[in-house]
């Protein structure tokens, strides 16, 4: 997918959010070739940078690395569990849909000196009104809402691919979903309360694709696509590789798929800057509609 949207776009630069270990860019750098003149990897993790460093190094004369982005640039941008890991806001609603009030969530210190929830009233509300007789509590995207803002801004042709888990705006705030999608992991193991071993957990939240999809097109990008990573993978090739797999292997890769896996939960948004066209990767199973 990456590769039509250099050859669509007419650019030859990849830029990625988050890198991680380089192993996707080392993938995409493998993989492209001279497709590629230049890869630009944003990052604020100095040791994280040194694993790139190390992993990347036969791709050396092509990489980079910034804390922050140019005024203006062009290329396609790669953000895979980016958005998830930028803090988001907790707005709690005790009483149900009449008459409940909607406070903001912090963090105070108690008299113990450990760290507590606490409430107070709010302004800020959901993008949408929330049915049911519930305390509900959830989340807005304010960071990553004003990252799109930043990209649209400053991208002046190219075009991003965000991956992540999370849903569009309606299931997003289903009723159902009254405790929010804020989960901690630490190691292999998954907590819900982010106040347990502070500091030592990664604490993401699902993403809001619509709040990620409207601020693009309200600044001028186009919404490519959106679908499930399963679609995604599928349209992009993955099964005729898939058999040339090992079983081991195959078993692996599919994972990616399978609904009960990550082939459901997992979403992928395509945003364009310049003129619309069709992505691959959303030719069957294209979920725009829904956002």
């Amino acid at each position: 997918q990456v590769g039509e949207a250099l050859e669509r776009t007419g650019t030859d630069e990849v830029w990625e959010f988050g890198a991680g270990s380089g192993a996707l860019a080392l993938q995409l750098l493998d993989a492209l070739g001279d497709r590629v003149q230049r890869y630009t990897i944003v990052d604020l993790s100095g040791s994280l940078r040194a694993r790139q460093q190390a992993k990347l190094v036969a791709h050396a004369h092509k990489l980079r690395w910034v804390d922050a982005l140019p005024e203006k640039f062009s290329g396609v941008v790669v953000g895979n569990e980016v958005l998830d890991a930028m803090p988001v806001q907790l707005l709690a609603r005790h009483g149900g849909q009449q008459g409940g009030v909607w406070h903001e969530r912090g963090v105070v210190v108690a008299e113990d000196g450990s760290f507590a929830w606490a409430d107070r009233p709010t302004a800020l509300r959901p993008p949408i009104d929330i049915e049911g007789p519930q305390d509900y509590l959830t989340e807005i995207h304010a960071q990553g809402e004003g990252f799109i803002r930043m990209l649209a801004d400053r991208l002046t042709r190219g075009a991003a691919f965000l991956l992540d888990y999370g849903f569009g705006e309606d299931e997003y705030y289903h009723p159902q979903r009254h405790m929010g999608t804020v989960m901690c992991h630490q190691g292999h193991l998954a907590d819900g309360d982010p106040l347990v071993d502070v500091g030592r957990n990664v604490i993401p939240a699902y993403v809001n694709f619509t709040a990620m999809a409207l601020p693009a097109q309200e600044a001028g990008m186009h919404v490519l696509g959106y679908t499930t990573q399963a679609h995604f993978l599928i349209n992009c090739g993955l099964l005729s590789k898939m058999e040339l797999l090992a079983q081991v292997e195959r078993a692996t890769a599919a994972k990616l798929i399978m609904e009960h896996e990550m082939g459901e939960l997992f979403k992928v948004l395509a945003l364009g800057a310049g003129g619309a066209w069709e992505p691959v990767g959303f030719a069957r199973g294209d979920r725009s509609h829904r956002l």
